[in-house]
């Protein structure tokens, strides 16, 4: 049903000159479960610049920022994404070493994606990410909620803290988690 939903959200985006980008659906519990363990290291802090440099790490569960390792990602009815304007253009790989910057940053100044601006970069833990955040405005707001628009039409609700974050409205096996990996092996 997710996958559907998302075609339809697809042909949507492409009839108003745009493309969907995925950046996460399907999550396995144990990568939660790693995400849950992050999140609890608090002396770990060398992604805090990027992806959470206004909130404390240990307020990321508080915030709602970070969930746990069931989340509807591991029923495979969650997708995380935005959205490229057509044509797309190309976009350079991250080089590992690469210096990052603030998510929260202006578009010129974060890493250099083919994606529309949505105010901040994604999986920012910030409230800007909010999708109404009103720090958000002109393009960006627009941007944002053309997304919601596309993905609300095609039967997804987003989760208001994350712009990127959508689940498929009326999920079967709402409690249904599903842990079997996913490897490059495996997609062959």
């Amino acid at each position: 049903e997710a996958a559907q939903a998302l075609r339809k959200a697809q042909a949507a985006a492409r009839a108003k000159g745009y493309s969907l980008k995925v950046y996460d659906c399907y999550r396995p519990m144990r990568a939660g479960e790693d995400f849950v363990a992050w999140a609890h290291a608090l002396g770990d802090q060398a992604m805090r610049g990027q992806f959470y440099p206004n909130v404390a790490k240990d307020a990321l569960f508080a915030e709602g920022y970070v969930g746990g390792a069931r989340t509807s990602h591991s029923r495979g009815t969650a997708v995380d994404l935005t959205i490229v304007k057509l044509p797309a253009k190309s976009q350079r790989p991250y080089q590992k070493g690469e210096p990052l910057t603030s998510c929260t940053a202006p578009a010129r100044q974060r890493f250099p994606d083919n994606t529309v601006d949505m105010g901040t970069g994604y999986d920012c833990f910030d409230a800007r990410s909010h999708t109404f955040s009103p720090a958000i405005t002109g393009t960006p707001r627009a941007n944002r909620l053309l997304l919601r628009q596309l993905m609300t039409d095609a039967g997804f609700v987003n989760y208001a803290n994350e712009w990127w974050h959508y689940d498929l409205a009326d999920a079967p096996n709402p409690h249904a988690y599903y842990d079997f990996p996913v490897a490059r092996a495996a997609l062959r």
